[in-house]
């Protein structure tokens, strides 16, 4: 697997997303407040803009999410799915953290 360094853990926030360019995806890299990390596509499917990185991080019954700061359809940050609209999905990306870089693997 081809991996790729997004940034310095560090930098990662908890509750916040950093976006990447992984490839030719725009992704969307998350740091949760139990220090789990997840890769999911940047652009909201619903108005086509690159800013899923700016979402709302949180959890839905114990499922781990990110609110669209668009139009506020929260998402599964674990399965990409739409937890509003499941007729909708984020791509999802392994990501992993190796000494104290955050790297997501090209699809």
């Amino acid at each position: 697997m081809n991996w790729q360094p997004i940034c310095a853990l560090d930098l990662l926030a908890p509750e916040h997303g950093m976006p990447a360019l992984v490839g030719d995806n725009a992704v969307a890299v998350f740091r949760t407040h139990d220090d789990e990390l997840f890769a999911v596509g940047n652009v909201d499917p619903f108005c086509g803009a690159g800013v899923i990185s700016r979402g709302i991080v949180g959890d839905r019954g114990g499922e781990p999410t990110v609110a669209s700061p668009m139009l506020k359809q929260v998402f599964s940050l674990r399965t990409g799915l739409c937890l509003d609209d499941p007729g909708a999905r984020l791509p999802v990306f392994r990501v992993r953290r190796r000494e104290a870089v955050v790297e997501v693997a090209l699809p």
